[in-house]
C-alpha cells in the first residue's frame, strides 16, 4: 500500500485503506498496526485509530483487544450476503434510472472510466486493473445520481473483493471490462431494461468466479506438505538394494 504525503485526515486514511483492498494490495487478515500506519502517513495514532474505527463501523476491518486491528476475512455466507446487497442496490438504481434519464455527461464519465480499465488491462499493473474494475460500479452509482449509496457500494465491493485475493486472469478482466462496455452502451441507447439485465448477468459472473475460488481445497497446501514422503531406495556398500529402515545383512 503506497502512501500520500497529502493524506492527513482520518477519512482520507480510511479511503486509502479501502482503495488498497479494492486493488488487492491488502489481503484478508492483514494486521493493521496503529503505529506503523501513523509512521507511513505521518499522522498521530489518534487519527489512525479514528480511521480504523470508521472502517470497523463499515464492516471492513475488525479489532481484537489483545491482537489489534485486522482486515476482515469474510466467510462464504458473508460474501453471499454482500453480493445480495450489491444486487439490490445496483439493479435498483438502474430500475430507478428509467424515470430519471442518464445524462450525456454521465455517459462520457463512464466511457472515460472504461478507457482507464482498458489501459490497465493492457498494462502490467494488476492492482490498478482490479481497483478500476471494482470502482466502475461505484462510478456508475455516482453517475446515476446517488452519492450516498455509492459509499455503501464501495464498502460492499471491498468486502466481495476480500472473498478471493487470487489475481484475476487477464482473460477474466477483459471479459469483465467488455460487460461494462455493454452496460454503458445500453444506457446510452436509453435501454434501461437491457442495462439492468446485463448488470444482473455481470454480477452473476463475478460472484461465480469467487465461488470457484472458494470451492477449491483450502487445505491443499498443508495436504501436500504433510503427504507421505516417498523414501528413496538405499544401496549398500556392496551395491545391493535394500529397503529403508533395514540393516544390510
Amino acid at each position: 500500500m503506497s502512501t500520500n504525503p497529502s493524506v492527513k485526515s482520518s477519512s482520507q486514511i480510511a479511503m486509502r485503506i479501502t482503495e488498497a483492498i479494492l486493488a488487492k494490495q491488502l489481503a484478508p487478515g492483514t494486521r493493521l498496526g496503529e503505529q506503523q500506519l501513523a509512521d507511513l502517513f505521518n499522522v498521530s495514532r489518534t487519527q489512525v485509530r479514528e480511521a480504523l474505527t470508521r472502517l470497523m463501523a463499515r464492516g471492513i476491518v475488525t479489532v481484537s483487544a489483545r491482537r489489534g486491528w485486522f482486515v476482515i476475512e469474510p466467510t462464504a455466507d458473508e460474501a453471499r450476503e454482500a453480493f445480495e446487497a450489491r444486487r439490490v442496490i445496483e439493479l435498483g438504481l438502474l430500475r430507478q434510472a428509467r424515470v430519471r434519464p442518464v445524462t450525456a455527461s454521465a455517459i462520457s464519465q463512464l466511457r472515460a472510466h472504461i478507457a482507464r480499465e482498458e489501459a490497465a488491462i493492457a498494462g502490467a499493473d494488476v492492482g490498478a486493473r482490479s481497483y478500476l474494475l471494482g470502482d466502475f460500479h461505484v462510478c456508475l452509482c455516482e453517475c446515476l445520481g446517488n452519492s450516498l449509496l455509492s459509499e455503501t457500494l464501495r464498502d460492499l465491493t471491498a468486502r466481495t473483493t476480500l472473498t478471493a485475493m487470487l489475481h484475476q486472469s487477464s482473460e477474466q478482466a477483459e471479459d469483465s471490462c467488455s460487460e461494462h462496455v455493454l452496460i454503458v452502451e445500453a444506457l446510452e441507447r436509453g435501454d434501461l431494461e437491457q442495462a439492468e439485465q446485463l448488470m444482473h448477468t455481470h454480477l452473476q459472473h463475478v460472484e461465480s468466479g469467487l465461488n470457484q475460488v472458494r470451492s477449491s481445497d483450502p487445505l491443499e497446501p498443508l495436504r501436500q506438505a504433510l503427504a507421505s514422503v516417498s523414501r528413496p531406495t538405499a544401496v549398500d556398500d556392496a551395491g545391493s538394494v535394500r529397503q529403508p529402515g533395514k540393516r544390510p545383512l
